[in-house]
């Protein structure tokens, strides 16, 4: 898909990533409707980039939130391609982790771009050609220690994004999936930090994530995960899961101390 002149939603727009995408979306020509909950960090995001865009003060997590999208996007006259980028992360022993925290995970990460998708499809099928695009996580595929929760969002992301890309296989609406891996975002934690470097795990910047993105979407390949070594620990902890279990349980005691030195902090993503 071309993107120049095309109408894009793009939930999560003042993210670190977020501002990445709406740059490199807005210099491919697009009509951006950037979705976030900060109405003065949405504006000064419009107002940095090329071109036209309108700006929409909504929390997708909320039924109202993703009524007064979906409102927006009629009155615009449709949408051509929806980005499901906006979500959240805890670094944290599950154990510790609160119900409310791990209900807004599974909200923000899952339930949300589930129905807001749902929502806006009728306005991307009247297009003659559309997609979806949905942000996972390489740790939508692998199980990690600390990352409980998110790992179980980001899985069912996943396997909701196959799910519909066959279901809509007969229509003109595509669904595309992109695993990120680590990405250098100030929002992150020190702890998440202090794992990165600990277990030698390589970071991209957002730029490369939007960079991935767009050439996603232009190729029209439907999944795409990043980074290397992390492309090959997805197919071998899907064709040998206990190798990576191994291979984890190693770490746990490095993992652990990570934990028990640093505060917990919720990131997004």
């Amino acid at each position: 898909m071309e993107l120049n002149n095309k109408v894009i939603l793009l939930t999560g727009a003042t993210g670190g990533i977020g501002c990445a995408v709406a740059r490199r979306l807005a210099d491919e020509g697009a009509h951006l409707m950037l979705v976030g909950r900060n109405t003065a960090a949405l504006n000064q995001l419009a107002g940095q980039l090329p071109g036209n865009h309108q700006i929409i003060v909504a929390d997708i997590v909320t039924s109202l939130g993703r009524q007064t999208i979906l409102s927006e996007c009629v009155d615009g006259g449709g949408i051509d391609l929806l980005i499901n980028l906006a979500g959240t992360a805890t670094f944290q022993r599950f154990e510790q982790q609160s119900e409310a925290s791990i209900q807004q995970m599974l909200d923000t990460n899952l339930i949300a771009p589930m129905l807001l998708t749902r929502q806006l499809i009728p306005l991307l099928s009247s297009r003659s050609k559309s997609a979806v695009v949905n942000i996972g996580s390489t740790f939508g595929s692998i199980g990690h220690p600390g990352y409980v929760a998110y790992c179980a969002s980001k899985s069912g992301l996943k396997g909701f994004t196959e799910a519909l890309r066959r279901e809509l296989s007969d229509t003109a609406t595509q669904v595309f999936y992109l695993a990120p891996r680590a990405t250098d975002t100030s929002l992150n934690s020190p702890a998440a930090n202090t794992l990165n470097r600990a277990l030698g795990n390589k970071v991209d910047t957002p730029e490369q994530v939007a960079d991935a993105l767009v050439k996603l979407v232009k190729t029209n390949r439907y999944c795409q995960f990043m980074g290397w070594p992390e492309k090959l620990f997805v197919k071998i902890n899907a064709l040998f899961p206990r190798l990576v279990d191994r291979a984890l349980v190693k770490k746990m005691p490095l993992i652990k101390k990570i934990l028990n030195n640093h505060e917990t902090t919720k990131i997004n993503t």
